[in-house]
């Protein structure tokens, strides 16, 4: 087993939340896991990429190479085509639908739509409707996480306890409510 993963975003919108529920579920499921972070600006809204690397064996590195990367897991969809050059041949793209327009010149979300469907197997996520559906906005980047989980390689129950993990000193109502999103994702995967 070998997946590697990109996570795209941008500030705020809870990448590296998303990167740790994945690393705490490979290594209950036995798997090694490296991760490396990268933060655009430190402010909200500034870029923000983590790779995260799972396999069965020693991983030495990181960092994916370029046209290795089997998932881009993105919150943001004009962060997606940033990384479009890690995507590997057979790889796929869980986009969400809702842009953080933050800059004047911000590229029109059909055209983007376009250029992801032309180069790569795609699916796009409305996960903002979906958070708002389960009662809590902020549970986006957790739907997300759901609608991408059938290509990342671990069972969703490993990644149910990932979330219980990382939320479990905020309380159950919040482990509740996260749970409820990352499957209210996976519904959108069609699994």
């Amino acid at each position: 087993m070998n997946n590697n993963i990109i996570l795209a975003g941008v500030g705020g919108q809870g990448i590296l939340t998303i990167a740790a529920i994945i690393d705490l579920a490979a290594m209950k499921s036995g798997l090694k896991v490296k991760q490396a972070e990268v933060h655009g600006m430190s402010q909200r809204g500034g870029a923000v990429e983590s790779h995260v690397r799972i396999s069965d064996r020693e991983i030495y590195s990181d960092l994916i190479p370029l046209g290795e990367a089997d998932l881009i897991l993105s919150v943001e969809p004009m962060e997606s085509l940033r990384y479009l050059p890690f995507l590997s041949r057979d790889g796929i793209i869980v986009t969400s639908t809702e842009p953080f327009e933050n800059i004047s010149n911000y590229p029109n979300l059909d055209e983007i739509k376009r250029t992801i469907n032309r180069v790569a197997k795609s699916i796009f996520v409305d996960a903002g409707t979906l958070a708002r559906d389960v009662g809590n906005v902020k549970t986006y980047n957790i739907v997300m996480l759901g609608a991408a989980s059938p290509y990342i390689g671990i069972a969703k129950e490993r990644l149910e306890e990932g979330i219980e993990t990382l939320f479990q000193r905020k309380g159950k109502e919040l482990v509740d409510i996260n749970v409820k999103a990352f499957r209210k994702g996976l519904e959108t995967a069609g699994t």
